[in-house]
């Protein structure tokens, strides 16, 4: 027979899965390249509290890392490297209502952190048990292992095809400034 689970996991579950989703919809349709990079990193914040409810920690804070930091960082350095965001289009990240709703998801992420603060649950799994499997397994080398040996090829081609956006965004870059330059000279 399989546990229930409480109710504020199950409750958990749907609000942090509702976040990602309106995030996900608000970063395909913002003009802004920046405030859709936003929208991009509040939606893999969501998925990470998802990861970490089911007992993937490792997984969760290497979507933070990788995904919210690392990546999002260099998204974030060939939009400004482009200058692909004008300022009136920025826009859409500010104002019309948008104060109130980050009030109201702040809110909510406090009323959350009151409610499992003060939750009293029983773990449905018995004590000890997770400290016995990452002893004899460990926590990495079930990630690890399939990345660096069946995956390796795709990791690698990955990390090619993000060194080479970066190049073409430096190219392009640059070309705009001589491009602007030599207009601004005549």
């Amino acid at each position: 027979m399989q546990p229930t689970l409480p109710l504020f996991y199950t409750f958990n579950f749907y609000v942090f899965g509702i976040v990602a989703i309106i995030a996900a919809v608000l970063f395909v349709t913002r003009r802004s390249p920046v405030a859709a990079a936003m929208w991009l990193v509040t939606t893999m914040f969501a998925l990470a509290a998802l990861y970490i409810m089911m007992d993937a920690q490792f997984i969760g804070a290497i979507q933070v890392l990788v995904y919210a930091g690392a990546i999002m960082v260099v998204f974030l350095f060939v939009i400004m490297l482009l200058n692909l965001g004008q300022p009136s289009d920025v826009a859409d990240a500010r104002g019309r209502g948008w104060k109130l709703v980050a009030a109201a998801i702040g809110v909510a992420m406090l009323a959350q952190i009151f409610a499992l603060t003060r939750a009293h649950v029983q773990p449905s799994i018995p004590p000890g048990y997770l400290a016995r499997q990452i002893e004899y397994t460990g926590v990495i080398a079930p990630v690890a292992g399939p990345l660096f040996n069946e995956y390796l090829l795709a990791f690698e081609v990955t990390s090619v095809l993000l060194l080479a956006a970066v190049v073409g965004a430096v190219v392009l870059g640059r070309r705009r400034t001589a491009v602007e330059d030599a207009a601004d000279a005549r």
